[in-house]
Parts: C-alpha cells; sequence; structure tokens
C-alpha cells in the first residue's frame, strides 16, 4: 500500500483517515491512500515567499542553472526507482519513459539555455536600449526580474514526472519558488520524483513544495506576485480562473488544456510514398502511446477524400496489431487508461459520438488482454469515421481523452485548414507533405489557431520529433480551446516567472543595474592590457584605447587583390564617385575589421584562448584613403561556460581623426580562469 505524502513548510505529512482510495488501473485494486491530511496553507505559502523566494533570488540565473542541471542528474541517476512504481499507473515501460525520460531531458535542456542565453547576474535584459534623449544621455532599457512570491502548479494525471519537472525547470530558473500540486490518480509516481529532489539536498529550503490532495484555500491567499499554472480540463481551468481571489489581483494564470489535435494528410502523400508512410505510422502511434492520454495525441485525422480508403485501411491494419495487457509486461504495446473513471469518460464520449462517425475498428467488448484480466480500464484503440466533418459538430468539440481518433475527409487544403480550425484552437497540428507550397498554405490558413505546427516529410522523417512532443525548446500551449497559454519554449517559458519592467536613466545608472556595459557607461581603466587578464580579473566597463593606423591606398589594393575582393567602391575612383554612399574610392569594411584587431592585439600567449566571433557589426561612415582609425574595446558582458573558462563580449567602437565614429561591433573571446602556467 503506497501512502504518499506532502511536503509542507519543510515537513512531510502523512495522509490520514480521511484520505482517498487510489485504485490501479491494471486490476482495480487498491494501491495507495492519498490525501486527507490538513495542511497549513498559509504556512507553505509564507515559507515559499520568505524563505524559498530570497535564497533563489540571491543566486544567478547561472548558479540556478546548475542547480537545475544537478538535480535532473540526481533523479537520472534514481530513474529505475521511478520505472518499478510507473506500470502501477497503466503506462508500459516505454510511454513511462515518455514521461521519466522526457521529464529529466526538459531539465537539461532549460538548464542549458539558462547557461547559454541568460546572464550570468540577477537581471535580464529584454532587447537592446532605448534612446530617449538625442545626445544618448538618457535612456531606456526593459528588463526582467523574479516575481517575488510563489507559484502553484497543478498538475494533470497522464504525465505525473514530465508534468512536474516541465514547470518546474523554468520556475526555479526564473528564481521563483513553487508549489506542486498533482492529480491524485498517479501522485504516487510524483511523489517520489519530487522526495529524490528534497533528498538531493541541491535545492534552497523552501524553493519546492508539494501537496497530495487537494488545495484547500490557497488559490484565495494568492497575491499579485504569484502566479498559477495549470494543466488540465476546460472545464476545470474555468472554474480555476474564476476564483474572485486570482481576478481581483490579476495573478497570472497559465494554462495548458484539453484540445482537438488534428493532423493533415497533404494531397501528394499518395498511398506507396515515404509520406503516406510515415502518416501511417505517426497516426497510430499517437492513438496508442500512453492510451492515447496525451494533451497532444491526434484526435482528428484529416485526408483527402480520394485517399479516405488508403487511409483507413493501413490504419486499421497497424492498429490490429496492437498488443493490450498489463503495462510490466514487455510484449505489451499499450496499457490502461489511468483509471476505471477515465475509462467510463471515455466510453461516454464514445456514445456521445456515434451519431456522427462510424466505428472502423475497437470494439471495447472485446478485448484480447495480455496478463491482465477484465478490471482493468483498458479499451482497444478505436478508430472512428466521419464521412460529413462540416454538419459535424461532436467531432470538433468532445474530446475522448483515451485511444480514440477520428478519421474525415477534405475538399481541398483551404477546407482541411477550415477543418483543423473548427477544434476551436489546439495545441498542435501536424502536417505530412512532400510540398514545401502545401506547407505554406496550410500554416498561412491555420496558424493562428494552433500552438505549434508540425510539419514533416521524406526529407525530415527520420529527425522528426513527433507530432505528441513537446520539445522544450518552443513553446508548449495553444490558443483558444487549449487554454492560451505558452509554457515552455526555452527562455519564453521563464519569462512566465518574472516580471518585465521598464527602466529609464542615464547610461551609468542603466549599466549598474544590469551589469552589462553600454556607450556612455563609465570606462575603466585598467593596470595592464585586458588580453593578459583572466575571466574573474576581467571588469565590466574596463577599457582599452588604441593607437591610431593610417590607411593608404595600397593598403586598399593590397587587400583587394589579395582576397580577391575587387569591387568597384574600392578601385575605380568614377564609379565610386558615382555612388550616394561613397565620397570615392573606400577601404573595405572586412579591411577595417582586420586593422582593428591589429591595433587592439595582445600577441603573447595569455588567458584569451580564442576569439569565437561577432555581433552586430555595422559601418556608420566610409574611410578614405589618408583617413586614420583607432579603437575603443571595452569589456560588455561576461559569461561563464565551463568550469575552466568563460565568454568575454567586447565593444569595440572604431573612429576616425575626427573622432567620427566609422564601425561597431561585438566581439566574442573565450577567456581563461586562470593564468597559463
Amino acid at each position: 500500500m503506497l501512502k504518499p505524502e506532502s511536503f509542507a513548510a519543510g515537513k512531510w505529512i502523512a495522509p490520514d483517515d480521511k484520505a482517498r482510495a487510489v485504485h490501479g488501473p491494471v486490476d482495480g485494486k487498491l494501491i495507495a491512500q492519498a490525501g486527507g491530511a490538513g495542511l497549513d496553507v498559509q504556512a507553505m505559502l509564507d515559507w515559499a515567499r520568505l524563505t524559498g523566494g530570497p535564497a533563489l533570488r540571491a543566486m544567478t540565473f547561472h548558479e540556478r542553472a546548475k542547480m537545475i542541471k544537478a538535480v535532473g542528474q540526481y533523479i537520472a541517476e534514481r530513474k529505475e526507482e521511478l520505472y518499478a512504481l510507473n506500470p502501477l499507473t497503466g503506462a508500459t515501460r516505454r510511454d513511462g519513459g515518455v514521461d521519466i525520460e522526457g521529464g529529466i531531458g526538459t531539465m537539461m535542456v532549460i538548464a542549458g539555455k539558462g547557461r547559454r542565453e541568460m546572464p550570468d547576474g540577477h537581471v535580464y535584459v529584454d532587447g537592446a536600449p532605448e534612446g530617449l534623449s538625442r545626445d544618448g544621455s538618457f535612456l531606456g532599457q526593459h528588463i526582467c526580474v523574479p516575481m517575488q512570491g510563489v507559484a502553484v502548479h497543478i498538475n494533470a494525471f497522464n504525465f505525473p514526472v514530465w508534468g512536474m519537472l516541465e514547470k518546474l525547470a523554468p520556475t526555479l530558473l526564473a528564481g521563483m519558488p513553487a508549489i506542486v500540486k498533482p492529480a491524485t490518480q498517479t501522485c504516487y509516481l510524483t511523489e517520489a520524483c519530487f522526495r529524490m529532489i528534497i533528498e538531493s539536498g541541491l535545492v534552497p529550503e523552501g524553493a519546492v513544495q508539494l501537496v497530495i490532495g487537494g488545495t484547500g484555500d490557497m488559490l484565495d491567499r494568492l497575491t499579485p506576485q504569484d502566479v498559477v499554472g495549470f494543466t488540465g480540463s476546460a472545464d476545470t481551468a474555468l472554474h480555476l480562473r474564476a476564483n474572485p481571489s486570482l481576478m481581483r489581483n490579476s495573478v497570472r494564470f497559465h494554462s495548458e488544456q484539453d484540445s482537438l489535435n488534428a493532423t493533415i494528410l497533404g494531397p501528394d502523400a499518395i498511398a506507396g510514398t515515404p509520406e503516406f508512410d510515415a502518416f501511417i505510422k505517426e497516426a497510430a502511434n499517437e492513438i496508442t502511446t500512453k492510451a492515447g492520454q496525451k494533451c497532444t495525441a491526434i484526435r482528428r485525422i484529416i485526408v483527402p477524400s480520394s485517399a479516405m480508403k488508403d487511409v483507413s485501411e493501413a490504419l486499421m491494419e497497424r492498429l490490429s496489431k496492437t498488443t493490450i495487457g498489463d503495462p510490466a509486461d514487455d510484449s505489451v504495446r499499450m496499457g490502461a487508461l489511468a483509471s476505471a473513471a477515465q475509462k467510463e469518460d471515455v466510453l461516454g464520449k464514445l456514445r456521445a459520438l456515434s451519431g456522427e462517425t462510424i466505428r472502423l475498428t475497437g470494439d471495447p467488448e472485446t478485448l484480447d488482454l495480455v496478463g491482465a484480466g477484465p478490471d482493468g480500464a483498458f479499451l482497444a484503440p478505436t478508430l472512428l469515421q466521419c464521412d460529413d466533418p462540416d454538419k459535424a459538430q461532436a467531432v470538433h468539440e468532445l474530446e475522448a481523452f483515451g485511444p480514440v481518433s477520428t478519421l474525415m475527409p477534405y475538399r481541398d487544403l483551404a477546407h482541411a485548414a477550415q477543418l483543423a480550425n473548427r477544434g476551436g484552437g489546439s495545441l498542435v497540428a501536424s502536417l505530412v507533405t512532400g510540398d514545401p507550397e502545401v506547407a505554406r498554405q496550410v500554416v498561412l490558413d491555420s496558424a493562428a489557431w494552433h500552438g505549434r505546427l508540425y510539419i514533416t516529410g521524406r526529407n525530415s522523417t527520420k529527425a522528426a520529433t513527433g507530432h505528441g512532443a513537446p520539445m522544450p525548446h518552443m513553446v508548449h500551449g495553444g490558443p483558444g480551446r487549449a487554454g492560451g497559454g505558452e509554457e515552455l519554449g526555452g527562455i519564453r517559458g521563464v519569462m512566465h516567472y518574472m516580471q518585465r519592467t521598464a527602466i529609464q536613466g542615464g547610461p551609468d545608472v542603466i549599466s549598474a543595474i544590469t551589469g552589462q556595459w553600454i556607450t556612455g557607461a563609465p570606462e575603466i581603466e585598467g593596470p595592464d592590457h585586458p588580453f593578459q587578464r583572466t575571466f574573474r580579473e576581467i571588469r565590466i566597463g574596463e577599457t582599452l584605447h588604441t593607437k591610431s593606423r593610417t590607411v593608404t591606398l595600397d593598403d586598399i589594393e593590397h587587400f583587394a587583390h589579395f582576397t580577391g575582393d575587387t569591387f568597384y567602391a574600392h578601385m575605380d575612383e568614377d564609379a565610386a564617385k558615382a555612388n550616394p554612399f561613397f565620397p570615392g574610392r573606400v577601404a573595405h569594411g572586412y579591411l577595417l575589421l582586420s586593422f582593428a584587431a591589429g591595433l587592439f592585439v595582445q600577441p603573447d600567449p595569455g588567458p584569451v584562448l580564442a576569439n569565437t566571433g561577432l555581433n552586430s557589426l555595422s559601418f556608420q561612415k566610409p574611410v578614405s584613403p589618408g583617413d586614420s582609425i583607432k579603437v575603443r574595446l571595452t569589456c560588455k558582458r561576461k559569461t561563464q561556460r565551463t568550469d575552466s573558462y568563460g565568454e568575454v563580449a567586447w565593444n569595440a567602437t572604431l573612429t576616425n581623426q575626427d573622432g567620427d565614429q566609422v564601425a561597431e561591433y561585438e566581439l566574442l573571446t573565450m577567456v581563461s580562469y586562470e593564468r597559463p602556467e
């Protein structure tokens, strides 16, 4: 008997005699008692806001990213403990991998993006500075900082591990504590994973808490600094959104709801093509993976009228090979639904859909089960067919959250997109085609109705991630019925838990707040050449002013012949003068960059390991023969990369003999933490 515990205000709290009985979906037997114990909700909120929040905000983005990665690695080392519990949810090991490995992988991706795309500081800079005065002495800058409340995560039953970790990773990276409330039916698997997080000792006190059972009046106590992240049905989301406290305090509510996702077979993908075969495989996988209990599963299969027979026959043949039964049996391809109640819900939806569809396969009364008896929550993969999707309503409104999908015909691409859009907003729609123009038309006609469009054909099928796989790099959510949220999406997902604020002030103020040097901010003179200083020694604003160098006509001609760049503006005086941008022959832009490097480089071995690139190169004024140039090189920002070196971004500004700026760019160098021996 499993008895998952809540973790509230630093204490584990066991279920009491009011606990809810959880019956296993495989045989209907009692497997757990969960919830029931009274929790001090205010104490949980206080512990998060007053202890967890300050501790997380004291860490830099990079420190939090390292923490998330370490937690993911710790869970990965103990993942077999989670796989041991996984069959109790009704999922096969393969399906459990989507949940367990997917959750760990998501943490790793978010951690990596935090290290690469966020600063090693406390303020995230959103965009470039905005000039608010002619002389540059007053600027505006958008920044993002952690919200000073708590994130309440309310998760669904179908992904007890991934559902928790995919929300936790961006929340913790943002610097916000979280209270996790999993669905009771599968909470024992969430609790096992959550316990690992606590036992790792890697997260600060108050950073994470767990509620098994109900949240009581927690939502009533939330403030404008708090966030609610929800995954589940549209009806439940509507109920939660209507909480007076949430509305009164404008509490952020991010929702990922049920979705009538569609897949479209392109008109070019006829039987016998690689696209057709990929389409059949993908549709069958989405019907059977997790017994169809995925928010991204394909619910509507939209194909050309001429392909209905080929598609129905191919799908029925593939689905007929699906072995169903005890998910602990290695020969089983599809396990049970999460509970008997969930099975009854799907059967009820099938009855409601029967007026608009015919059942091609999936008789719920005749199941050939492997290693399981009749008391489990099993259903066969069910393929329905709707011959008149224009008149139908239920197939575009009712989601049977199980191994059920409806096949329907379209007349042309515009009609296909129209049918896909009738779902009222989805998390994902997919298109299988080998024709880029088909893809373009479908995107233009339907992108506004879907959070993600997954397009694949023969050139990408092998590398494609799959219709139903939300990737942490991309937004996960959708408009309308899908909830209007955008979970994940790399750093976009982190922004849900941060406040964007416009700051205004002088360059010195903006630079001090952001930790990044900008033009007009104070410059610092270093004791020696900056390329002889380690990553730790280099300071933001540290500046090198070089000597000047005169650019001669011989320099220009030599560079032209040496490189092969004999563009007329460099070689033909009359043609150059006819160009409205040039007074006559001018120096190559890349010649100026080369001379600039020669001016600021320090040739001796030192901490600088490599020049890895440049960003935002622009030329402001041409350089004519006889002009001279010099460089101001200023440390703009520093970013840790590994345990031995970091990236230093330098602002390089080139000016001529009159002090006019002729070019500017950002130079990237990798610099060691230590001096070479």
